[in-house]
Formats: structure tokens, sequence, C-alpha cells
């Protein structure tokens, strides 16, 4: 590709596509997502040894008593970090919510890109970033994910197999 010459990539937007990558195994589940899974197992445990605590209250002498509230504590405890992450995770759903309703009926997907700039016009709204802008990308069986200035996730699916070629090649020339 010529320095100066700009590739188009017309995506073929089906919001199905999307949901697939975004929501793709448990990663929208409010308590088993990669984000909460641990806190939710943790909560569970410790919830468990507290209710044993509890039965068995009667048989902990005036000394181990403070192992219940210890127990109590560690449990409020991972029920709010618990809770944290479910409000991100909620939150993070949402957004991916707002974006999917922008794809339901658009005008005009399109990726436009050279050696320097990268372009993304979606219903006419332009986004433009060098490639030095971009932090991280990643390229998947399904998707390519670009993470910088702007965020953006195109699946393998919303366009032709010669275009995801040229953009994964783009991508990896271009983010290092």
């Amino acid at each position: 590709m010529n320095q100066n010459q700009d590739k188009v990539i017309n995506l073929n937007i089906n919001r199905k596509d999307f949901e697939e990558v975004y929501f793709m195994g448990s990663q929208g589940s409010l308590f088993f997502s990669s984000t909460t899974k641990g806190k939710t197992v943790t909560t569970i445990v410790v919830g468990i040894i507290l209710i044993i605590l509890f039965i068995f209250k009667d048989d902990l002498s005036k000394e181990k008593f403070g192992i219940l509230y210890f127990v109590s504590f560690l449990f409020l405890l991972c029920a709010v970090y618990l809770s944290l992450a479910i409000n991100k995770v909620s939150k993070w759903r949402k957004d991916v919510v707002t974006y999917l309703k922008t794809l339901e009926n658009p005008e005009i997907y399109q990726i436009k890109f050279n050696n320097k700039v990268f372009k993304v016009n979606l219903n006419n709204k332009k986004e433009t970033s060098l490639w030095t802008e971009f932090t991280s990308a990643e390229i998947a069986e399904k998707f390519i994910a670009l993470e910088g200035k702007f965020n953006y996730m195109f699946p393998k699916k919303s366009m032709s197999t010669e275009d995801y070629k040229s953009l994964t090649e783009a991508v990896e020339k271009n983010i290092k």
C-alpha cells in the first residue's frame, strides 16, 4: 500500500456479530464474568464459613469468639468488593448496549486507513487517529480490537476475508 493511498473497508453491520464478540463466554455475566468470578467465589466461600461458624457459635469458647467477628468482617469486605466489580460489569454492559443501538440502522460504517492515519466513520460521525495513538491491539479468530485515543472492535463477520486480512496486516505493521 502506497504511503498516501487509503484502504477503505465498508463494514456490513449485523448487531448479532458484535454481540457474539462482546458477550462471548460469560463476559456479560454479572457474577461470573472474568472481572467478578473470583470475587463471587471468594464471597461464597467466606459466606459458607460464616454460616458454619454461626451454626457452631455455642461451641466456641469466649476466647475464640473473635473469629466470628473477624470472618463477619471478611464477608462484608468480600461483599463490598464484589458489589464494586458487579457495578463495573453492569456499567460496561450498559455502555455496550448503548453502542450496539447505534449499529441497528447505520447509514454508513466505514474504516479508512493508510500507513499513518486510521479513520472510522459511523453514521457520518468521523474519528481520526494516528496509528501511534493506539496503545494496544488484539487480533483474534473472530475480531480485531484496537485501544488508544478511541477504542474499536471489528468482528471478522462484518467484512470480507480480504478486508479482514488487509486490516490484520495493517494492525500488525502499525501497532507495536
